[in-house]
């Protein structure tokens, strides 16, 4: 028989990093509800018709697609089958597939419950999302994303409290962060002042990937995209501006004077960062015009988090999505988001070992099982210690000594009680600190503040 595996691109999670994912999800959770945010859950799949066409064509490639059940060759042609077009046998027998995001299925569902809704609405959501994408360090097909978005409000100050939220969160793990910032509209006037205003998405694109492919690539990549020569060598000073944020943006100034949207980006981006200077973040902002974020629904300001202290990709990500719902009939509604990347977070307090003991921490005490006796007189010490918030556990079997101290070893148990016939007698239980091998014989009611203090 085969051994059995799973796909690529996907783990396997043991107690431990579970322990590990829960203080990196409980800990995203209680800041977002410090700012108001309320917590919400969407399927994982979703109709196809839902997820086409909004995250541009690489987008659509990734989506993964989830064949229709019963007889789905019913209605295909022989000319059809023979074809053998995968993306058009696709179209024909996958209604649905799984979501690559969390924002898209959120403005479905601000559509369908509008009613309900009292705007603006702030919501967070933490569920996994599945991409077809090629596995690589630090990049899965199967992954958690931990977002927070706002939608039914125009105002700035949402941007402003979405990086206090990611400094916040970054100042909780110990992760010393660069927090990127851009705009579109400042992408858009780019676009225009060098004579190539229709060839937005592929200019985004392309230089949303210069720290992975480097300047020579993104401009191979901008000529194959017809852009011209002259209008490539415009781009270069500009993408590649030096300078603290303030001199940045007077550069831009001048250089987007002609273009009218490409001011008004500027203009976003001197508001949300100077509001942010009042507020003294403990990480570093830094205004980057290499940052495009590649997806087409950004209008207005995107936001990129990387770690400074580990070489991983973008860990943080998001950006103001002004027509997001108006492609499923609800125009007018604004929105802006986050989106905590949350195994590549693991990764990387992994990697610089920023875990608190207390959140890794299982059981703190195993009472070991010698017989009826002893397990009756054990099973009210548990339920005091359970009451009183400790987790506590009892050896199930009355089994050799040695196996059971095994088992408190292999869980990294930092204490072990020990009840036999003398510990019964006196009303006394044994108390083992597996650490320093030290033992006290205590009181009952001494129990608890024993392994408590320690």
């Amino acid at each position: 028989m085969a051994k059995p595996g799973i796909p690529k691109g996907t783990r396997d999670f043991s107690p431990l990093e579970m322990a590990k994912r829960n203080y990196i999800f409980n800990t995203i959770r209680e800041v977002y509800a410090l700012y108001g945010f309320q917590q919400i859950e969407t399927p994982a799949m979703e109709n196809l018709s839902t997820l086409m066409g909004k995250y541009g064509e690489e987008g659509d490639k990734l989506l993964f697609k989830i064949q229709n059940s019963g007889d789905y060759f019913k209605g295909l042609t022989d000319e059809e089958l023979l074809s053998r077009n995968a993306t058009k046998l696709a179209s024909k027998f996958c209604e649905k597939g799984l979501r690559y995001d969390l924002t898209v299925p959120f403005a479905r569902y601000v559509v369908m419950h509008r009613e309900e809704l009292a705007l603006p609405f702030k919501r967070y959501q933490i569920q996994p999302v599945w991409r077809a994408d090629r596995p690589q360090k630090g990049r899965y097909r199967e992954f958690y994303q931990c977002d927070a978005d706002v939608v039914g409000s125009d105002s700035l100050l949402n941007e402003v409290e979405l990086m206090q939220i990611v400094d916040t969160v970054f100042s909780r793990f110990g992760i010393r962060v660069c927090i990127k910032i851009n705009n579109r509209k400042i992408l858009t006037g780019i676009a225009e002042i060098i004579g190539e205003a229709d060839k937005i998405v592929d200019i985004t694109v392309a230089i949303d990937k210069l720290d992975k492919i480097g300047l020579d690539n993104v401009n191979a990549e901008l000529a194959s995209k017809g852009i011209s020569q002259e209008a490539i060598e415009k781009l270069q000073p500009i993408i590649l501006l030096q300078g603290s944020n303030v001199e940045k943006l007077a550069t831009l100034k001048q250089v987007l004077a002609a273009s009218e949207i490409g001011l008004k980006g500027v203009e976003e981006s001197e508001f949300i960062l100077a509001t942010l200077t009042t507020l003294e973040l403990k990480n570093e902002i830094e205004l980057d015009l290499t940052l495009a974020r590649g997806l087409n629904y950004y209008t207005g300001a995107i936001f990129e988090v990387k770690a400074l202290d580990v070489e991983m990709g973008s860990i943080t990500g998001g950006g103001r999505y002004d027509n997001l719902t108006g492609i499923f009939g609800m125009p007018g509604i604004s929105g802006v988001g986050i989106s905590f990347g949350a195994d590549r977070i693991f990764d990387v307090l992994n990697q610089l070992d920023l875990y608190p003991e207390d959140a890794v921490t299982g059981t703190r005490i195993l009472f070991v099982n010698f017989g009826d006796k002893e397990m009756a007189y054990c099973l009210p010490l548990l339920a005091q210690l359970r009451a009183a918030g400790v987790s506590a556990e009892i050896y199930p079997d009355s089994s050799k000594m040695k196996k059971q101290m095994a088992y408190a070893n292999a869980k990294s148990v930092p204490f072990v009680a020990i009840v036999g016939e003398n510990e019964m007698a006196e009303g006394k239980v044994m108390l083992k600190n597996m650490t320093t091998g030290e033992q006290s014989l205590l009181a009952a009611d001494e129990l608890l503040a024993a392994v408590v203090a320690n």
